[in-house]
């Protein structure tokens, strides 16, 4: 949560003439309600295959620039979804995640201890999301822009 998926993912699909798919956003199109709507509703295992089966119905659609919901890798089959897929995992500091999320109420998993709480998940998700990934690319102290660009050139360098 806030190292920016969304607005460099749209980014890279512009620059690639590519069509731009957000997960959050599909499932929340499909249902008529927020994640945090959802989440109040049907819990985070729910929400989770939701997320799944949006993923899959994603990375269906050939060279799509896709941006997952920070926990998608929770999911066993979505990583296995993403595997051999040309995945960058965008990473952010605490200090500047927190910042850009704020207080964290329209984030269900911030809500009781904004930054205790994206510390555990990070903590969590990392090993998750550095299995699947084929780069890492730092975002702090760096615009929308230039981070499109390092995705940009830290895959064309991966790609044999």
């Amino acid at each position: 949560m806030g190292v920016g998926k969304s607005t460099v993912g749209a980014l890279l699909a512009r620059r690639l003439g590519a069509a731009y798919r957000d997960t959050d956003q599909d499932v929340a199109a499909e249902t008529g309600l927020t994640v945090a709507e959802l989440f109040a509703r049907e819990g985070e295992a729910a929400f989770r295959e939701r997320e799944h089966q949006a993923v899959a119905r994603a990375v269906a659609e050939p060279g799509a620039v896709l941006s997952l919901g920070g926990g998608a890798v929770l999911h066993s089959g979505t990583r296995a979804l993403l595997t051999g897929l040309p995945v960058a995992f965008l990473d952010v500091s605490a200090e500047v995640a927190l910042r850009r999320v704020g207080d964290g109420r329209t984030r269900p998993l911030l809500a009781a201890d904004p930054g205790r709480r994206w510390r555990e998940l990070r903590d969590r998700r990392r090993p998750l999301y550095s299995a699947v990934a084929r780069v890492v690319v730092p975002t702090d102290d760096r615009t929308p822009e230039e981070v499109a660009d390092a995705v940009l050139d830290a895959l064309e360098q991966e790609t044999p």
